[in-house]
């Protein structure tokens, strides 16, 4: 399937796992690189393993794991979140089933896009633009639950009323999904993405976003008061673990054939603050429980910190199952579902796409060409697809955090991603895995939510970084998309019978627009970034920079990493009729940007010493 790297210095047997991981590959002699204006530190920033790169099969598994890891967090807490919607607070099991399912596809989708995607080491998972179009679906007067679905003693998980009043939401949101995906399927073959992202500036995107992570204050208030002590505890926890002792080595135990059996410093509070802040405080109310510390009776406060709330649902979930399209039945359309699904989906292909181009510099390839970019929005799209058609309760989308810790491994291996995504597939088998998860108590979900939803929205705000905030254009722009992003659906949701058009889908459809935070402030913010008069510069606009990147020669200059697999590119690449494909490579487009303005074939570039590279290819 794939064959050895050769990259000097890196494939000595006598390294163990933490100095192939930090090794700096030396430069031959009388050899001089054009030094950039960064300096040493661009140095530092070049990834040890490139994206065509394999590193040895135990790196591959330990890095993908960790991939993994950085991922479980975000994909988590969205079945957890849409399980009040979809009347399921008190159905475990089928919590359990919800979680099973979004990692399988997860996993599903992220080999899809490394093998036929953008082809860049980037990882799938759910996407919180859609969880807030879901529960502003599911919270219309038609769709809340019933009083009795509420209260954990009336509750029958095996009833058919009450399997009915689940299902029936989820079938409608899953169709919602699946036509809402079509939209992002169309456009990203069609090539459609690169004109629409003349308009979609950061002025657009930075409300849109922040406001997916504001609008959830709500949900993680609830949670965090079920019991202040032990939410407060956990978010101090993941503060400490990730900004307090990301950079303390802790030692473990090491093997290598050098050094024998000795002791490793790894960086675990780097790589796993958020699991390690759940954990720790899931054995403290694990205590507190056999002990009898907290309440017992459902109606007193500290109760859901409890360990045992969820009753014996890891004994009842099965070993192994395999998520299905239609497992919850026929999937139905609402017209007002399908409308907010894609204002989401928007705002999610808006934001993979600044994903692809922040992966392809942190993983050493030039930055992805439209063919490139158009696969990758596809295949994104046909994911969403698959998540609506397996009934995950969610779409799927490039995961952000992801992204970023290929800058603190510098290791852009798509390998490494590939057998993460086959990873999120076999988790997604073992039902009792996800049974497990639903018994984090609700107040240690609630910590964790505190510091993931304000991290999404500080995300939205950084993409205002190269704007010109000193402008004060920009700062109406901002500030009032934001507001009003608030203000709008907070009090639709509590006036939800005041539009009456006498059309029932109409009304619907505009009822559901409105509650959409990230909608309305997005839809503004597009509006008037396109219509108040402001310069490209001003409006952050113009393309960054990457000349100096691809001049230093670390970038890694091999446009064959963007092609397609099996054969695929060189087969169809000489038929005359591929350049109306936008999705397809082109054989004449293989060109590199040196110095000045002079065009040069990659057939012509002669790799440096440290860059004799075997690709590995699908």
């Amino acid at each position: 399937m794939a064959s050895e790297k050769e990259i000097v210095g890196l494939e000595n047997p006598a390294l163990d796992i933490e100095e192939q991981v930090n090794y700096q590959p030396k430069k031959k002699e009388g050899k001089k690189k054009k030094k950039s204006k960064h300096g040493a530190e661009e140095d530092r920033n070049k990834p040890l393993y490139c994206v065509t790169d394999v590193p040895p099969w135990y790196l591959c598994l330990l890095l993908a794991m960790q991939h993994y890891l950085t991922a479980f967090g975000g994909i988590l807490s969205i079945p957890l979140i849409l399980s009040e919607g979809l009347c399921l607070q008190h159905d475990s099991l089928t919590q359990s089933r919800l979680i099973n399912t979004i990692f399988f596809v997860s996993g599903l989708c992220t080999v899809l896009q490394v093998t036929f995607g953008v082809r860049l080491p980037i990882l799938q998972g759910g996407t919180f633009a859609l969880v807030t179009p879901a529960m502003a679906m599911l919270s219309l007067p038609e769709w809340r639950c019933p009083a009795w679905t509420q209260n954990s003693t009336l509750v029958d998980p095996s009833s058919p009323d009450f399997i009915e009043v689940w299902q029936t939401r989820l079938r409608s949101l899953q169709g919602s999904i699946m036509v809402a995906s079509l939209l992002q399927i169309l456009v990203g073959f069609s090539g459609l993405i690169g004109f629409l992202m003349r308009f979609i500036g950061p002025l657009t995107i930075a409300p849109t976003v922040s406001l997916i992570g504001l609008s959830l204050y709500d949900s993680a208030g609830t949670k965090l008061g079920s019991h202040w002590g032990i939410s407060a505890m956990t978010t101090v926890l993941i503060i400490l673990f990730s900004q307090y002792l990301h950079r303390v080595p802790i030692p473990f135990p090491a093997y290598s054939k050098a050094k024998k059996l000795h002791v490793s410093k790894l960086y675990i509070f780097q790589s796993i603050p958020i699991l390690l802040g759940i954990l720790v405080s899931w054995l403290v109310c694990y205590l507190l429980t056999i002990y009898d510390v907290l309440p017992s009776n459902p109606d007193h406060y500290g109760h859901l910190a409890r360990t045992d709330v969820k009753g014996n649902v890891v004994g009842e979930a099965a070993w192994f199952s395999v998520p299905y399209p239609g497992q919850w039945g026929l999937p139905t359309v609402s017209l007002a579902g399908v409308l907010g699904i894609m204002a989401g989906i928007i705002c999610s292909m808006a934001e993979s796409v600044g994903d692809y181009h922040a992966c392809a510099k942190l993983s050493g390839a030039r930055p992805p060409p439209k063919h490139a970019i158009n696969r990758g929005i596809g295949i994104e799209g046909l994911g969403s697809l698959l998540a609506g058609a397996f009934g995950s309760g969610n779409g799927t989308t490039s995961f952000s955090e992801n992204v970023a810790a290929l800058g603190i491994t510098k290791v852009g291996s798509r390998m490494v991603i590939f057998i993460s995504g086959v990873l999120m597939i076999l988790m997604g088998m073992l039902g009792k895995i996800g049974a497990i998860f639903t018994t984090i108590p609700t107040p240690v979900i609630g910590g964790m939510f505190l510091i993931m939803f304000g991290v999404i929205s500080a995300a939205g705000v950084s993409n205002l970084q190269t704007t010109d905030m000193n402008s004060h254009r920009n700062l109406f722009v901002f500030g009032f998309s934001v507001f009003t992003g608030l203000v709008i659906p907070n009090w639709v949701m509590k006036n939800p019978d005041f539009f009456k058009t006498g059309i029932e889908e109409l009304d619907q459809v505009i009822n559901i627009l409105l509650s959409i935070h990230m909608f309305v402030g997005g839809f503004l913010g597009f509006v008037l970034d396109n219509t108040i008069p402001g310069t490209k510069r001003e409006r952050g606009l113009l393309p960054s920079d990457e000349s100096n990147l691809e001049d230093s020669g670390d970038m890694l200059a091999i446009d064959k990493v963007y092609d397609l697999p099996f054969g695929i590119t060189s087969y169809f690449s000489s038929k005359s009729w591929i350049r109306y494909i936008p999705f397809c490579p082109q054989k004449g487009n293989r060109t590199r940007r040196k110095s000045g303005d002079n065009q040069t074939s990659h057939s012509e570039q002669q790799p440096n010493d440290t860059e004799v590279i075997k690709e590995f290819s699908f």
